[in-house]
């Protein structure tokens, strides 16, 4: 499973700075995220680093 980490600023319940999250697709230009609130939601790429693939 792919992660990615969050680059920008804890916005918030959703995301938080520094976080791994789980990427579940890519989709029209942006990334599924499972995101704090448990849901998944589709987030900007710019704002996150792929650590793992």
């Amino acid at each position: 499973m792919m992660k990615a980490k969050y680059l920008g600023n804890s916005e918030g319940i959703s995301l938080t700075k520094d976080k791994i999250y789980e990427v579940l697709s890519f989709e029209n230009g942006f990334i599924r995220i499972i995101d704090d609130t448990g849901e998944d939601y589709l987030y900007d790429p710019e704002k996150f680093a792929i650590i793992e693939d």
